[in-house]
């Protein structure tokens, strides 16, 4: 017996060393973590437990049968974090550069099938080169199988994918299909063709990182929701992540212990400006509602005219959708638009509830919105909006013009509660060009046109850039003193807390994408 238990313990060995010592040791030397390195860390400690370990390829092409590796390039398992268990894979670049192949997919297909039966968040930790070559239509077959659960998953649990290191071709899918995309800067690079095949087609001079490192894909392209520092960061980062998120789309969002006291708070007073033409900085509305320290943004550097992120409310995670002034005074645009849809979706599919904080001129103009889709993008918010079942409330705090006001969860739509500060501006567009439009005969015949505008801009002001309009419909519940916000949002989530919506009998809606 203990002539087996010795073989059991050498095969056990070798996996543990992946690739090899030189290879772990390159690693190293691209300030990256080895695969396994990164699960000890992320993970609980002593809470992994690998499945999986003496799996090897069947390839007998090229002289692979000759090159064997233990687990073949992925390490797949179970855990938990902070207690909470998980299943999760990670990639191992010191094995055949963490290329796919059959039975890696295999694998990855296990722990995802079983992450669904379990009903726990599913992890992914890429760093590959992408498709074993040696083994053709079966590694492109694998992907294909990873894909399919990423679509049947979703919705059902958590998916979060993590890219540590390289992730080209037909690898960039998966991760576009989970939940959340998260990359390390400067070590960490998404495409589905590179700068070689680049170059050769368009003739295009560009590198790995200009074409889809972590900096582009999170200001660019929008496909990285979160960057991080390292790997480390990035693994603190996503603990953070998961911390707001319920296990699957069964439970409500995660609630920690809080004890309310005097929940005013007298600095919501001071930051709308005088001039409604001013910006400020929505981040300081959010900190001055939410739990202290608790906010944690979506999305930072992309569409920054709005904002998303996940906080705690009494101890609850909420979803929060806010105009950000600071930045093309708040409009919403196409990628915007997008932006705010996908983090409403998400929140509405694992029963978080929204907070939507409305400061919005109306839509951006202009041929180059018109032509790449503001009509259809601007819908996919409407959309998200009108189908999500979650508590949701609105809080106007300036501006809310036009479409926009509609389509920032307004009462029309299905919001539960809709407050206005005093500030706010609910009208059609704002009084300057309301007032060139209705009273443009008047302001044409008068002998000083500046100041008859400026006249009936005022008188426009006053009758209508105001929530009394709105609340006289009904379509504000109150108008309600900045610093009584979060008081007020506090007891209207709770008394929301259970609520129900039967949806109408159909297979699927058919959003605007």
């Amino acid at each position: 017996m203990k002539e087996k238990i010795d073989i059991l313990n050498d095969k056990k060995q070798q996996a543990l060393l992946g690739g090899g010592e030189a290879r772990i040791q390159k690693q190293h030397e691209k300030k990256k973590l080895t695969a396994r390195e990164r699960i000890q860390y992320f993970l609980d400690e002593g809470s992994f437990e690998e499945i999986g370990m003496l799996v090897t390829h069947r390839t007998t092409d090229f002289g692979m049968e000759k090159e064997q590796y233990y687990g073949d390039g992925v390490i797949t398992g179970y855990g938990t974090v902070n207690g909470r268990p998980l299943y999760i894979f990670a990639q191992d670049f010191t094995v055949f550069g963490g290329a796919l192949s059959e039975t890696h997919a295999e694998k990855i297909c296990k722990v995802m099938d079983l992450a669904v039966k379990a009903g726990t968040p599913m992890i992914g930790l890429n760093d590959s080169g992408g498709a074993r070559i040696q083994e053709g239509v079966k590694s492109l077959g694998g992907y294909a199988d990873i894909f399919y659960r990423n679509v049947q998953s979703s919705g059902v649990i958590p998916q979060i994918s993590a890219i540590m290191g390289p992730c080209a071709g037909g690898a960039v899918y998966s991760p576009a299909m989970t939940d959340f995309t998260m990359m390390v800067k400067d070590t960490s690079y998404m495409f589905v063709t590179g700068p070689n095949v680049v170059k050769t087609v368009t003739n295009e001079n560009v590198t790995s990182e200009e074409l889809g490192g972590a900096s582009a894909h999170a200001t660019k392209s929008g496909v990285a929701h979160i960057t991080s520092d390292n790997d480390v960061a990035c693994l603190e980062d996503l603990k953070q992540l998961l911390s707001y998120l319920p296990q699957n789309n069964k439970e409500k969002a995660p609630k920690i212990p809080y004890e309310l006291s005097d929940e005013t708070r007298e600095e919501l007073k001071e930051i709308i400006p005088d001039n409604a033409n001013k910006p400020y900085d929505m981040h300081s509305v959010i900190k001055g509602i939410i739990d202290s320290d608790s906010f944690f943004e979506i999305h930072k550097d992309h569409a920054e005219n709005i904002i998303v992120g996940f906080a705690r409310l009494g101890g609850r995670s909420i979803g929060i959708i806010a105009n950000q002034p600071m930045f093309l005074a708040g409009v919403l645009d196409v990628n915007s638009s997008k932006k705010a849809a996908r983090f409403t979706r998400f929140c509405d599919a694992f029963n978080i509830p929204l907070l939507v904080l409305v400061d919005v001129p109306g839509f951006l103009p202009g041929t180059d919105q018109e032509w790449n889709g503001i009509i259809v993008h601007g819908a996919k918010l409407l959309y998200a909006l009108s189908e999500a079942t979650v508590p949701r409330i609105t809080v106007i705090t300036r501006k809310a013009y036009g479409g926009a006001y509609d389509v920032m969860n307004s009462k029309h739509i299905g919001a539960d509660f809709n407050f206005a500060w005093p500030s706010a501006e609910i009208a059609v567009m704002g009084a300057k060009g309301a007032s060139e439009i209705i009273f443009r005969k008047e302001i044409k015949n008068a002998d000083d046109q500046a100041a008859k505008l400026a006249e009936k801009e005022a008188e426009y002001a006053e009758k209508f850039a105001t929530p009394y309009r709105a609340a006289q419909r009904g379509f504000i519940d109150e108008i309600i003193l900045p610093e009584n916000t979060r008081r007020k949002l506090l007891r209207a989530f709770s008394i929301l807390e259970h609520k129900e919506v039967v949806k109408p009998d159909r297979k699927h809606g058919n959003i605007p994408l």
